[in-house]
């Protein structure tokens, strides 16, 4: 349950540096793009899927960049739907969705499966040695220099 609420907290963050980098999307504060990522969040689990399969053949004509006009039209349809949040023109939107992808990628590669935030303990930066010990239910690993050049 953790995971869902800190992917959609990180969707909200990735929502606002878009608009803070792109003139043409606008939001009205934290809550439209808590919402708008909500619905963002549902409609790319419901009609991306369906729309990537209806769009194959272009997509593989156009080796997988028509998935970013799929984005973009699923940030303009949360856009339409959410009040205070806002997408103006299509190229806003593509940029836009590609904004929000690789911030939101971003984000989310620190939350494990499990929900939890992912973090590695660095000691030297000469050398490491991977001791392999875990921490608790999460996949986080130690990192240490050990002095010899065999890995354990």
């Amino acid at each position: 349950m953790h995971g869902i609420v800190f992917r959609w907290l990180a969707l909200t963050a990735s929502i606002i540096a878009a608009a803070y980098l792109l003139d043409g999307i606008h939001i009205n504060g934290f809550f439209s793009a808590f919402f708008a990522a909500a619905m963002l969040g549902i409609l790319n689990a419901i009609l991306r899927p369906l729309a990537l399969v209806i769009t194959l053949p272009i997509n593989v004509l156009t080796l997988g960049l028509f998935t970013f006009v799929i984005n973009a039209l699923m940030l303009k349809m949360a856009s339409g739907v959410i009040p205070g949040f806002n997408v103006h023109g299509f190229w806003t939107a593509i940029f836009g969705s590609l904004i929000i992808s690789i911030i939101s990628w971003l984000l989310n590669s620190f939350i494990s499966d499990q929900g939890s935030v992912k973090y590695m303990n660095i000691r030297d930066e000469r050398e490491f040695r991977k001791i392999g010990k875990k921490h608790g239910n999460d996949d986080t690993i130690d990192l240490e220099h050990k002095g010899d050049d065999r890995w354990e």
